[in-house]
């Protein structure tokens, strides 16, 4: 078990966050937005990826080697910006933290969600498109059932969704039916907000909208979670403060470096800085 070294000032290390290739960057464009004296560095599994059909313990086993890579390289607070690791792997994960020497906290995608979702919902029927992990683990269900267990949600498993989003392909027609066929139950059930079960959909947010109408209400994670990120860091007395008006942000792959470069401009809609090639260590997972 690895623990970041402490400094003079453990306000100037940077937030980690990761997915498993580009989808994440949806989310670190809003926390970039939201905290911008803070510095960032963010891990993109592209070797691995899609996560959205590994099983529980290939996920907790992935998510427990990257955040040994993100601790070593003195990360204060971890972001899991992907919905396939958030759903599966958070329990294990939040257990290995807290074995640190500073007990970094972790942060997921799925609680800020379920909590939007159920503020925004009038007739208590709440649409979810994620990858089959996500739908199969559950997570969902339980997180609104927490806020409010009087709310329905209808769950449709998406498996080759984000795979044709990150492909750059989102606009052809078999992303066009593959996004019809998901939208239609959702029609069937009546459902008045939808949430986006993973951080490629945002990218096709408006063909979306079209598909479900303008009255159903989408939901994400990224501004609710770096709302999160922020009060987290405030807690913990870990916000960047003085003079540092402007954080820095940095990026590891575990694939093409190129590859995600060119993917990544796109989905992080601000300018892309070096990459760096990792190889993660294997590590076992936190029973």
């Amino acid at each position: 078990m690895q623990s970041p070294s402490v400094g003079p000032d453990p306000r100037t290390r940077p937030i980690a966050v990761f997915d498993s290739g580009v989808g994440g960057l949806t989310v670190l464009h809003e926390l970039l937005v939201r905290l911008p004296r803070e510095d960032f560095l963010y891990l993109g599994d592209t070797a691995r990826f899609p996560y959205g059909e590994r099983s529980r313990a290939e996920l907790e086993r992935f998510a427990a080697e990257i955040a040994e890579e993100l601790l070593r390289r003195r990360a204060k607070l971890l972001v899991v910006a992907c919905n396939s690791a958030t759903s599966a792997a958070m329990p294990s994960l939040v257990a290995r933290m807290r074995q640190t020497t500073l007990g970094i906290d972790v942060l997921g995608v799925v609680t800020p969600e379920a909590l939007q979702a159920v503020a925004a919902t009038r007739s208590g029927r709440i649409g979810l498109l994620a990858t089959p992990t996500t739908v199969a683990s559950g997570a969902y269900e339980r997180a609104i059932a927490a806020v409010d267990p009087h709310v329905t949600l209808h769950a449709v498993a998406c498996p080759t969704l984000a795979s044709i989003i990150q492909d750059g392909r989102q606009f052809d027609e078999r992303a066009v039916a593959t996004v019809r066929a998901a939208c239609e139950p959702l029609h069937v059930a009546g459902v008045d907000t939808v949430i986006l079960g993973c951080t490629h959909y945002p990218l096709i947010g408006h063909m979306l909208q079209r598909m479900l109408g303008p009255d159903v209400t989408l939901v994400t994670s990224g501004a609710a979670l770096a709302r999160q990120v922020e009060h987290a860091l405030g807690t913990r007395n870990l916000s960047r403060t003085g003079d540092h008006e402007q954080g820095d942000y940095r990026f590891l792959c575990t694939g093409d470096v190129d590859a995600f470069r060119e993917l990544g401009t796109r989905f992080l809609q601000m300018p892309m800085t070096a990459v760096e090639h990792v190889q993660l260590e294997a590590v076992e997972a936190v029973a």
